[in-house]
């Protein structure tokens, strides 16, 4: 509505040899980017209106020329405002479905299991996406608190159909099985299914990694089994320690060519200790130099803090680090060990 004005009153009140009435085409053309068909139109009419006004005050202007160049701009816009409102109904549509799956597939997890707080970050790489292939679930099982966090190799709706089998697999196996070998093994198993119904140009390399920690209830230890994903980090009194496992375990999809001997770990994990899982996209955030986030310095510089608070700060200095601009999805756990008390009552109850 601007341009259409001020191109009117610049036709209006400059000398005929400027000729600007022959920009009025451009405003309705201009609208179709932002405007629905009918006030497109609307414009269009105005602006052939402003043209007729002119053609009495001017009347070598070239009137006939500018008013159809007007009229065919102004149905041409038409057109292209109604095919961009088509698309953007059916993307609505697209990101709703989207927000769909990934409530199904990254559910909410619970704020506190048994006394221990738990809380997630999801972040995409691409700010239009919903979904990825890194994946986490939070249970309360019979064999106490078990975390899963995970990243397929890969990106698109593959990907997200490898992570959906691995995270349905652990919802079961996670009540059913007593130990993490049997954990991780039914996964191995459904990822390899999964790989085999739903088969890719590049099935000889997909993989997932994954790690599963058991937090037994009343607390003290917490239990990890690692399989070629990123080590985890833990603040126990005061200090950072990266958990590298003693024995790596294979990523899952790697046992036909290297076998599916799983190998647990076990660290104390006492009243106010800290657990952090991440996948790595954390890790391998980049700064304009190419360095590498430095996940485990950051980590010592938070001290003891609510998981909430702490990825908040994680998200934000990721997207600080990176100038907002991530390579690849990042997701996160934190999990805070309460007070000896509190377990002790939430394990009663």
């Amino acid at each position: 509505m601007v341009l259409t004005v001020l191109i009117a009153g610049l036709a209006f009140s400059t000398p005929r040899e400027i000729a600007i009435s022959r920009l009025l085409p451009a405003a309705p053309a201009l609208a179709a980017a932002m405007w629905p068909v009918i006030p497109t139109i609307l414009l269009g009419t105005f602006c052939l209106l402003v043209m007729i006004g002119l053609s009495f005050a001017y009347t070598d202007l070239g009137t006939p020329y500018t008013a159809a160049a007007i009229v065919a701009v102004t149905l041409a816009a038409a057109y292209a405002s109604h095919v961009r409102l088509q698309r953007e109904e059916a993307l609505l549509r697209v990101r709703l479905v989207a927000d769909a799956a990934q409530k199904v597939l990254l559910r909410p997890l619970p704020r506190r299991i048994e006394g221990f707080e738990i809380e997630s970050l999801y972040l995409a790489a691409q700010e239009e996406a919903r979904i990825g292939g890194d994946f986490y679930e939070a249970a309360g099982t019979p064999y106490g608190i078990r975390l899963l966090i995970g990243d397929v190799r890969g990106k698109g709706l593959s990907a997200v159909g490898a992570a959906s089998a691995v995270i349905s697999c652990f919802r079961e196996a996670a009540y059913d099985e007593p130990d993490l070998s049997g954990v991780m093994h039914r996964l191995e198993i459904s990822s390899t299914r999964h790989s085999a119904g739903f088969p890719t140009q590049d099935l000889p390399e997909r993989f997932a990694t994954a790690l599963i920690a058991e937090i037994p209830h009343g607390g003290g230890q917490v239990r990890l089994l690692n399989c070629g994903h990123p080590p985890p980090l833990l603040l126990h009194h005061g200090e950072t320690h990266v958990l590298e496992p003693t024995t790596p375990s294979p990523p899952l999809h790697f046992s036909a060519l290297i076998g599916d001997d799983y190998y647990v770990d076990t660290v104390a994990f006492a009243p106010g200790d800290q657990l952090l899982l991440y996948t790595d996209g954390v890790t391998e955030t980049r700064d304009r130099t190419g360095e590498f986030f430095p996940l485990p310095d950051w980590m010592r510089r938070q001290g003891p803090r609510p998981p909430r608070d702490l990825l908040d700060r994680l998200h934000r200095d990721l997207l600080h680090f990176s100038d907002g601009k991530l390579d690849d999805d990042i997701a996160a756990l934190a999990v805070r060990c309460p007070s000896a008390t509190k377990v002790a009552g939430e394990a009663a109850r």
